[in-house]
């Protein structure tokens, strides 16, 4: 059974009713500080399964960004499944505020990110359990709208929690070399 631990935003704690994975071990929990080492293995595993990500100077970045981040619990979110004391499965919220529209009426969206399961953890409902984590927490920084880019592999679990496809075609123009 994946067992509740810790307070989260707003003194609620983190977790999912008893009975719902039956898991024994497996801890639901808000990723800390002391994480950071473990998010950057997780994220070379999502973004370069050849591991050459690892390498990269995107990471001390990254590193840095979840150091300042991970404390705010108003702009940002970091659930985590912990096996064994490693974190096996992570998601991120992270609250953009921007102009006021008809679609977002106060400009408040999450942004979903970096789902990921290790391998060999995967198909146990971890990544449903963190997206609705993130959606839960989306509604306590009062939040319009979660917005997320799915693979054709996580689509399945997002649509299972309401989110639906959009017309609105995505673009970006890169500023910077990575």
């Amino acid at each position: 059974m994946l067992r509740r631990t810790r307070t989260g935003y707003r003194g609620k704690a983190l977790g999912i009713p008893d009975g719902m994975l039956p898991h024994p071990g497996k801890l639901l929990r808000a990723a800390t500080i002391d994480d950071s080492g473990q998010f950057l293995r997780l994220w070379d595993l999502l973004f370069d399964e050849a591991g050459s990500a690892a390498h990269q100077p995107w990471r001390d970045h990254a590193q840095a960004w979840f150091k300042r981040t991970v404390g705010d619990s108003r702009s940002a979110h970091f659930p985590v499944v912990e096996s064994g004391g490693a974190v096996v499965a992570t998601a991120i919220g992270t609250l953009e505020v921007g102009v006021p529209d008809p679609f977002c009426p106060r400009g408040r969206t999450v942004r979903l990110v970096n789902v990921f399961t290790l391998p060999q953890h995967r198909s146990k409902g971890y990544a449903s359990t963190l997206v609705r984590e993130v959606i839960e927490w989306a509604r306590t920084v009062d939040a319009d709208r979660v917005d997320l880019i799915a693979t054709p592999q996580g689509q399945p679990i997002y649509e299972r929690a309401g989110f639906v496809l959009t017309s609105a075609p995505r673009m970006k123009l890169v500023l910077s070399p990575p």
